[in-house]
């Protein structure tokens, strides 16, 4: 069985919540930061840095969050290489770009409109991020568009389409039991 490990309020939700989407069955090992459990010699067997979320899945050992969703996508979603390729220009983009502009304080001013309305016409054409359907982009993307909301309480009235994205995002089953379950 596939085996997740994270830590209280870290990335691993999101992993978590992309597994939820899947109906993939999985273990969780929370494992305790405050006492350095992510720094002892048999987690950083699997991942050298110390850093969750990591997955065993068999005899594979991956860490990094976008890494492992698009793992994921492969080893579980039967994607195609335009899917694929699709997924990873949006995984790397919330990864390198979003989460950056937003989460970086001192990038926020410039970053948030050069980002935020881009996507809300992006979501004023269409329900998700990648088109009609559900994907592992918007677990890439909408797991940190929601994370404004839990931890900056940025207004984003200016952006009415994200933030009916992020309504619709939030309100999924699988969001509810990874990442909501955090508020």
């Amino acid at each position: 069985m596939l085996k997740l490990f994270g830590g209280a309020r870290s990335r691993a939700s999101i992993v978590q919540w992309y597994l939820e989407e899947l109906e993939i069955p999985y273990e969780f090992d929370l494992l305790d930061m405050q006492t350095g459990e992510h720094r002892q010699p048999e987690f950083c067997e699997i991942n050298p840095f110390g850093k969750v979320p990591a997955i065993v899945d068999g005899d594979l050992k991956l860490w990094e969050s976008g890494a492992i969703l698009l793992y994921l996508l492969d080893r579980y979603d039967n994607a195609d290489v335009n899917q694929r390729a699709i997924a990873a220009q949006w995984v790397l983009f919330a990864n390198a770009t979003l989460g950056p502009g937003v989460f970086v304080e001192t990038n926020r001013e410039r970053e948030m409109p050069r980002l935020m309305q881009p996507l809300d016409e992006i979501f004023g054409k269409r329900k998700f991020i990648a088109g009609d359907q559900f994907t592992v982009s918007d677990v890439a993307v909408g797991s940190l568009l929601a994370y404004i909301p839990l931890m900056l309480k940025l207004d984003l009235s200016e952006y009415p389409n994200v933030v009916s994205y992020m309504q619709r995002i939030t309100a999924r089953p699988a969001f509810q039991k990874s990442i909501g379950g955090r508020k």
